[in-house]
C-alpha cells in the first residue's frame, strides 16, 4: 500500500473530533430510523402474519365443523346452527360439491368391488 493514498489516514486531533461528532450524529439518525422501522413491523406487518394461535384456531374450527362431538358439550349447538346457515346460505354450491364428492366416492367403491372380485376369482 503506498503512502500517497493510506486506506486509513491519519487524522488530527481536531479530524478526529469532527469524524466522531459525524459518528455520533449517523447513529442517532440510524437508531431513529431503526426504531421506526421496527414500531412499523410490529405495528403494522406483524398483523397480517399468520400466527401459530391462528393456526390452532382454524384448525379447531375446522375438527368442530367435521364432528362436533369434539368440542365441548355446548359446542354441538352454536355447531349445528352455523352449518345450517352456512347450508342455507350456500345450499346449491354445496350440493353441487356433495354430488361430485358422491361420483367420486361411488367410482372409488366400484374400483374396489372389482380389485377385489378378481382377487377372489383369481387361482392362486
Amino acid at each position: 500500500m503506498s503512502n500517497e493514498y493510506p486506506l486509513y489516514p491519519e487524522l488530527t486531533e481536531q479530524g478526529k473530533q469532527e469524524a466522531q461528532k459525524i459518528m455520533d450524529a449517523f447513529k442517532v439518525k440510524v437508531s431513529e430510523i431503526v426504531e421506526e422501522v421496527l414500531d412499523s413491523l410490529y405495528t403494522d406487518v406483524s398483523y397480517h402474519i399468520e400466527s401459530d394461535h391462528w393456526s390452532n384456531y382454524r384448525h379447531a374450527l375446522l375438527e368442530g365443523f367435521k364432528d362436533y362431538k369434539n368440542g365441548k358439550a355446548d359446542h354441538s349447538i352454536a355447531y349445528a346452527e352455523l352449518r345450517m346457515a352456512i347450508y342455507k346460505n350456500n345450499r346449491d354450491e354445496i350440493v353441487q360439491d356433495l354430488n361430485q364428492d358422491l361420483v367420486a366416492e361411488n367410482d372409488r367403491l366400484r374400483k374396489e368391488v372389482k380389485d377385489l372380485l378378481k382377487r377372489m376369482y383369481e387361482p392362486f
